[in-house]
């Protein structure tokens, strides 16, 4: 069939067939199909109840008789005055700095060593991941007896070389320290994988060449690996951000007597955000109190992990 004569005196392109239709409607509409179960998803199981989430911090919402009563942002005001409030979040970003800091600077370090060339290298490997591999009911329970108070095993070792025992649960910064170590021992080796999988893509000739300058080790660590995997390293800065101050698990089981109180201690030493919004919404059943504990929360998590991704990008030059 040859396409009619237009009045210009031009030959009309011809009209694509079915088919060609066909083709670039799929080429438009396959990747949102792609994306979409995704975004779906995310909507039913994280938009919906973030912004339900902020709907009851509006109320009085009491879960034992389910009153509700809209009262704006007094759940908010009422937070700003609570000193328990206070209190969590400084032990929450104390223990998030003791804890999420040196866990990453050990993890490169850690990473460097797997990555040089050791015998046994997959016994190696595979124990750096042991410890996340062991469930953190039973690693919190197994720490809480290593800082007990009297018949502690640190404790047993301080006294050796002169020093007397620390009440690991009653002081707050001995509290800090031994929730921290927990966090530490579980997630480093973790992150060390993580970093040493980014150190094994690294092209080799980048090292040679330097080889070849005659950069020594550190300085194919500062000038090579670590601009090359800066990817990696604010992917982790933003992961452990957000771990880090939802902390829950390790404090809550380091004090097996409080454990159902989520109190963090006999003056609340240890106790976190996410602790807190525990005991009010789950032991003393305010929904919209804990609530708003949550949104403070998510709105502390936004800032830091913003603040931590823009520090992280200048621990290395852009190479």
């Amino acid at each position: 069939m040859t396409a009619a004569p237009t009045g210009t005196g031009r030959t009309a392109p011809p009209r694509p067939s079915w088919r060609d239709r066909l083709g670039r409607l799929d080429s438009r509409l396959t990747p949102y199909l792609v994306v979409a179960p995704f975004f779906l998803v995310f909507g039913v199981f994280g938009l919906y109840p973030l912004l339900f989430t902020a709907w009851v911090s509006l109320h009085d919402w009491q879960l034992v008789d389910g009153a509700q009563r809209f009262v704006g942002l007094t759940n908010f005001r009422a937070l700003l005055a609570d000193r328990n409030f206070w209190n969590a979040l400084g032990n929450t970003v104390s223990l998030f700095v003791l804890s999420t800091a040196p866990q990453l600077v050990a993890a490169l370090g850690l990473a460097a060593l797997l990555d040089r060339g050791l015998r046994g290298r997959a016994f190696w490997r595979a124990g750096a991941l042991l410890p996340n591999v062991i469930s953190v009911a039973a690693v919190a329970l197994v720490f809480a007896q290593l800082y007990g108070r009297d018949f502690g095993v640190v404790n047993h070792l301080l006294g050796l070389v002169g020093v007397d025992p620390v009440d690991w649960r009653g002081e707050t910064w001995a509290s800090h320290l031994a929730v921290s170590s927990i966090v530490m021992w579980r997630w480093t080796g973790y992150n060390a994988l993580i970093y040493l999988a980014a150190m094994q893509s690294v092209p080799r000739d980048r090292y040679e060449a330097a080889l070849l300058d005659g950069a020594s080790r550190w300085r194919l660590f500062r000038s090579v690996t670590l601009p090359s995997i800066r990817p990696t390293i604010l992917f982790t800065v933003v992961v452990s951000t957000i771990g880090g101050l939802q902390l829950f698990v390790e404090p809550q089981l380091f004090d097996p007597g409080g454990t159902a109180l989520g109190t963090g201690g006999t003056d609340r030493q240890f106790q976190t955000l996410v602790m807190y919004l525990y005991e009010k919404g789950f032991r003393l059943f305010d929904a919209g109190y804990s609530a708003a504990i949550a949104w403070v929360l998510f709105l502390l998590i936004l800032v830091v992990a913003l603040v931590n991704f823009t520090l992280a990008r200048r621990i290395a030059p852009k190479g």
